[in-house]
């Protein structure tokens, strides 16, 4: 059989451990060739094609139900559930998602872009399947990078407090997430490996005791205790662990051995109460190049399957906003020992690596636990450090709740450093920085910038570690900057609170913040060319607006235009608003930003042409509103 042929998951009934090894080959020559191709997740989904593969053939998938940790190790998945035709629009406007997405298929059971969701989700269908007198079998996939997250020891905790609830829970344990993991749950893990296969006490025990000269039934009481003792000398510390919680254990597993986990999982289907199986496997299994760099390999853009490399751009491109950043912090660290990084598994996406290269005692890696990095902070802020806590727009929604309580209202000095803001391609929802505008704006006691360009964000930096009457975020977006000239050192801080004029006109005021201001400047033109005169303000600021400047203008031009990459609802464009209605000052403002709509995965240029967020259709939405009679051709 071919991989082609499989449309559903349950056609693997039957087929032969050669067999099977055949379609993993043909998983990760298909895996391989599109990602190479188009781009996207690699390491993740080489590393458990054979884990997919025994899973499947041991469950019924028109019944039973599997939930994927993050979607990263879901190429195999999607191959295997009727999406192998689709499978070359990977990650591409209207074609197949990277993440697991419930309205795309019908076994995608749960959608997942965070980490340390699968075994709180999949215990909620066991116990809604319990409820409903129902019968099917739920596997939860989790990595081992994603038990650092606090969620998923919420959910393994409940989850051993229910005997009578049924849940397998796969732990693929590869010693990574992006980069390697840390802390204790990793290093556990690390010492299983080395560990001598589990013995357990057999059930034959008992009766051995019992045949025992002057024992006999007397010690029937104590026999429980006796074995349970035993199985802790027996089992090594993780499995211990897990069966304190209230799992059943086995493990570890070869996770690319498709015999040793068929017969695994058909074992663990038997056993009543939560399950847990702790496969081993390799991130990038199969690709060499992948195997020796998971890190790296992790993720990909289009590159040469044979050397690896990325295939270069035909166009040289401005340093990227994340590269700046780093090299700007690391600089300022080495000033300044007070500076501590502060990353959640994420050291390569926001560039704090170079950090952890130069100033290793000056940063610091929590694991995917952004809850624990904001407090941590607050920690090391109430010390008198100067915590740069940088985290994705996306994950930062995770500790919304520490944000507040243990920092804001403590009025805390720490420094949040936001990639990733704004529309981010072809993640899609779950990565789309679309919401820290309106979920910070509402919190006492935090200011929110956000620069034009990377040189304005140099000084940013240098403002946010500088500010110490409470905390401070900036956010800056995926991808390469503006192109402008950088300086190596000697910036200046900015003035809180306050933003420029860049451009004059007497017909519309064009409020701009962070990566609109460019856009501002370039929808201005196309108005110029039709007439109309605009003057543009580089916000800067999003909180404290700087009224001074906006409203009188507001007020003298009497047309207000606001520009932003983000929600429109509570953003930028509605603390402008509100900012007139304080002041009395009744004008027409019209916002321009992202609907309350969710925006797929597509390159960011496509999602902004569908939005109505390129320069000339920007225009043409200023002169509908406030231009008609002077309405010309606007393409």
């Amino acid at each position: 059989m071919h991989l082609s042929e499989i449309t559903h998951p349950n056609q693997l009934h039957g087929l032969s451990i050669r067999q099977l090894q055949q379609i993993a080959r043909q998983i990760r020559d298909k895996h391989l060739q599109t990602v190479a191709a188009i781009g996207g997740h690699l390491g993740p989904g080489l590393g458990v094609v054979e884990l997919t593969l025994g899973l499947y053939q041991t469950l019924d998938l028109d019944r039973d139900k599997v939930i994927w940790d993050v979607g990263h190790q879901a190429y195999p998945h999607k191959l295997l559930t009727g999406r192998y035709n689709d499978f070359h629009t990977l990650r591409q406007r209207d074609g197949v998602a990277g993440y697991l997405k419930r309205s795309e298929n019908k076994f995608d059971h749960f959608g997942a872009g965070h980490a340390s969701t699968s075994i709180s989700a999949g215990l909620g269908m066991a116990l809604a399947r319990d409820a409903k007198g129902e019968k099917f079998k739920v596997a939860s996939i989790i990595g081992d990078g994603a038990l650092t997250g606090g969620m998923a020891l919420e959910a393994i905790n409940h989850a051993g407090h229910m005997p009578k609830t049924n849940l397998l829970v796969v732990l693929n344990d590869n010693e990574m997430s992006i980069s390697p993991n840390v802390g204790a749950i990793p290093r556990y893990l690390n010492k299983m490996r080395l560990s001598p296969p589990m013995q357990f006490i057999t059930d034959n025990f008992e009766e051995q005791v019992k045949n025992l000269p002057f024992v006999g039934e007397s010690l029937s009481p104590e026999l429980g205790r006796i074995k349970e003792g035993m199985k802790r000398l027996a089992v090594p510390k993780v499995g211990a662990v897990f069966e304190e919680l209230g799992f059943t254990y086995m493990g570890p597993v070869d996770g690319h051995n498709l015999e040793e986990l068929i017969a695994t999982f058909q074992q663990a289907h038997q056993i009543p109460g939560p399950v847990l199986v702790h496969v081993s496997t390799t991130k990038g299994k199969g690709y060499e190049i992948a195997e020796k760099d998971q890190v790296g390999y992790h993720a990909q853009t289009p590159f040469n399957l044979t050397t690896g490399k990325a295939i270069p751009s035909n166009k040289p491109k401005p340093p990227a906003y994340a590269k700046v950043f780093a090299h700007t912090l690391v600089k300022l660290a080495e000033q300044n020992p007070k500076i501590i990084g502060i990353t959640a598994a994420m050291a390569t996406g926001t560039g704090l690596d170079k950090l952890q290269q130069k100033l290793p005692n000056q940063y610091i890696d929590v694991g995917i636990a952004e809850q624990h990095a904001v407090t941590l902070a607050g920690g090391l802020a109430c010390e008198g450090m100067r915590p740069v806590c940088c985290i994705y727009s996306t994950f930062l929604q995770r500790a919304f709740d520490q944000i507040i309580h243990d920092v804001c209202i403590q009025k805390l000095p720490v420094f949040f450093c936001l990639d990733r803001a704004g529309i981010v391609g072809s993640d899609g929802p779950t990565h789309q920085g679309m919401y820290d505008i309106a979920y910070l704006r509402c919190i006492p006691n935090m200011v929110l910038m956000a620069p034009k360009d990377e040189a304005e964000m140099q000084r940013m930096i240098v403002t946010g570690v500088e500010y110490t009457k409470g905390a401070i975020a900036m956010r800056f977006p995926r991808g390469s900057g503006q192109g402008v000239p950088l300086m190596e050192e000697g910036w200046e801080a900015l003035e809180i609170g306050k933003g420029e004029i860049i451009r004059n006109g007497d017909d519309v005021l064009l409020v701009a913040y962070g990566t609109m201001v460019y856009s501002a400047m370039q929808t201005a033109e196309v108005l110029s060319e039709h007439g109309i005169e605009a003057t543009v303000i580089n916000a800067r600021f999003a909180k404290p607006l700087d009224t001074e400047l906006i409203l009188p203008l507001a007020k003298q031009i009497g047309r207000v235009v606001t520009l932003e990459e983000g929600c429109l609802m509570g953003g930028f464009g509605s603390a402008v608003a509100e900012a007139l209605l304080d002041a009395d000052i009744v004008v027409p403002v019209k916002r321009i930003g992202v609907p309350d709509i969710l925006v797929e995965h597509a390159e960011p240029e496509q999602s902004k042409a569908e939005l109505g967020l390129t320069s000339s259709q920007m225009a043409n939405t200023i002169m509908q509103a406030y231009f008609a009679q002077q309405l010309s051709v606007v393409s």
